[in-house]
């Protein structure tokens, strides 16, 4: 969603950096650049003001002037006040009130309501080891109810058997009542939207929330739709008192706006952030880190943190012992593959990577491409278990007859199984507490963390260090911080920085 803005200041603020001092024109030059990036990202313009306003106050001021790299220096000022614009600090939702704490989901209709309503139920459940219950209120929309019900089924979270007939006030009240009865920590409620906003439906929703009290009210609002998710949220929070808002399609083309302006405009915090159509495509909004992926700062602790959830530990080990035995097979490579997809696939977690963002010409060159992983797999697929076992057997009508199956070309497989060899050999030669627990476990190793995986609590504490205010590279991140290059080939003859030099779609010419 950011990277039309990322590119804009990225760019403004490269400039600035390449000075060795900077005059009160160069920065008056520079917050005139941003101001026009941040409108056509479709900003408010009171926001606008108000952040170009407060960056050249403190950009010319005593601050700069005595660092070392002033251009650093406004880059830190610009990320701080980012950070000010979005709302300083993560805001979760509160679950601190009596069982069953009831949560009311409002918007418009197609805003991804029901969606988010499931997505944040199955959140609840698998990280915060809640009992949720979900009711569907919509008793307008063809199949509203039987949607959630479905999706119920898929997240397995309960939801509120449907009865006919039944008032939207009414099914409210049966929820929390079920939900009582049942023992259950939270229950979800989902109202019905509309096209627009109306009378009609502003009455129905106070309506739910008097009879309910619901602990936190969220609005749900498509990033897509600008500052009209503004003008939203300022008229349900006008009536119904929000406490949050969900933002949702934030991997769509949306150029941001929305989400820089939100806080700013109705004071809300953006709780949630809707990343996509699967169940668990639902990140926590944190200023800091959304700050530093629009400055290309990279968010190594989402990274950290989507590896924690995507590494089985107890499966990684088995293959790292095996990688130290020498007896790593391709078995075990499609086993890494398919985790590295899990995680975002290779331009996901390139993203997240410091410094990496400013190489988007250049990765794209590289052939960057997701699609690899399911080629490499299809390779490994189309081959027999003895094969799979023991990659010597691999002559060349083998690989002819592998290449057929999977609709790939000879090259590819001996590129994989070159990958494959550099893989064994490098994880054998690690042994040691990176081999323990496989390849992507070396991003945890990388982070200072030992044992299984990152805890929340070393997330919070990563978190904080890499705040912006530290001295240094980029964000308070150190000068030496892994993964900050200074620059790459466009062909990465020695590989992107803590990855191996045969990992797929790295290199090699684009096929015409």
């Amino acid at each position: 969603m950011f990277d039309t803005l990322s590119d804009r200041l990225g760019g403004i603020l490269d400039k600035l950096k390449r000075r060795g001092a900077l005059t009160e024109a160069d920065v008056g030059e520079a917050m005139r650049e941003v101001r026009r990036a941040l409108i056509e990202a479709d900003v408010a313009l009171d926001v606008v003001r108000s952040f170009t306003d407060r960056v050249k106050n403190r950009a010319v001021g005593v601050e700069v002037i005595k660092s070392v790299t002033p251009g650093q220096m406004v880059v830190k000022i610009v990320h701080d006040e980012l950070v000010a614009t979005l709302g300083s600090d993560a805001d979760p939702i509160d679950l601190n009130a009596p069982a069953p704490v009831p949560i009311l989901m409002v918007g418009l209709q197609g805003s991804g309501k029901t969606t988010s309503t499931a997505k944040i139920a199955k959140r609840l459940t698998e990280r915060g080891k809640r009992k949720v219950l979900m009711a569907s209120l919509d008793t307008r929309r063809p199949a509203a109810m039987e949607q959630l019900a479905t999706l119920g089924k898929q997240v397995e979270v309960a939801t509120l058997p449907i009865v006919a007939g039944q008032s939207a006030v009414q099914i409210a009240k049966r929820a929390i009542e079920a939900a009582k009865l049942g023992g259950y920590d939270v229950v979800m409620l989902d109202t019905a939207g509309r096209v627009t906003l109306d009378e009609a439906l502003m009455a129905e929703v106070a309506e739910v929330k008097a009879a309910t009290n619901p602990h936190e009210v969220l609005l749900v609002a498509d990033s897509l739709t600008g500052q009209d998710a503004v003008n939203t949220a300022k008229a349900f929070d006008s009536r119904v008192g929000l406490t949050g808002i969900v933002l949702t399609r934030a991997d769509g083309d949306g150029r941001g706006g929305a989400a820089l302006s939100m806080r700013a405009v109705t004071g809300k915090p953006i709780k949630l952030l809707g990343t996509g159509e699967k169940m668990d495509a639902l990140e926590d909004f944190d200023p800091h880190r959304v700050a530093g992926r629009i400055l290309g700062m990279g968010d190594v602790v989402a990274l950290v943190e989507k590896a924690a959830e995507a590494i089985d530990i107890e499966k990684a080990k088995v293959t790292a012992e095996r990688m130290r035995k020498g007896t790593f097979d391709l078995d075990d490579l499609r086993s890494q593959l398919e985790q590295m997809a899990k995680m975002g696939g290779l331009g996901g977690l390139m993203g997240m990577l410091p410094g990496v963002a400013k190489m988007k010409n250049q990765i794209a060159s590289a052939n960057l491409d997701d699609k690899v992983f399911k080629r490499q797999v299809a390779i490994i697929n189309s081959m027999t278990p003895k094969e799979r076992r023991a990659p010597k057997l691999l002559d060349a009508s083998r690989k002819r007859r592998i290449a057929s199956g999977s609709g790939t070309k000879v090259e590819e497989i001996n590129r994989l199984l070159k990958m494959h060899r550099q893989m064994a050999d490098v994880m054998k030669s690690l042994g040691g507490a990176a081999g323990k627990r496989g390849p992507l476990a070396g991003l945890a190793g990388m982070m200072g963390f030992g044992g299984g995986g990152p805890s929340p609590e070393m997330l919070k504490d990563m978190a904080e260090k890499m705040g912006a205010g530290g001295p240094g590279g980029a964000g308070g991140l150190p000068p030496n911080f892994p993964g900050l290059p200074g620059g790459l080939p466009s062909k990465f003859p020695g590989g992107l920085p803590g990855l191996p030099k045969g990992l797929p779609g790295l290199g090699g010419s684009k096929k015409k």
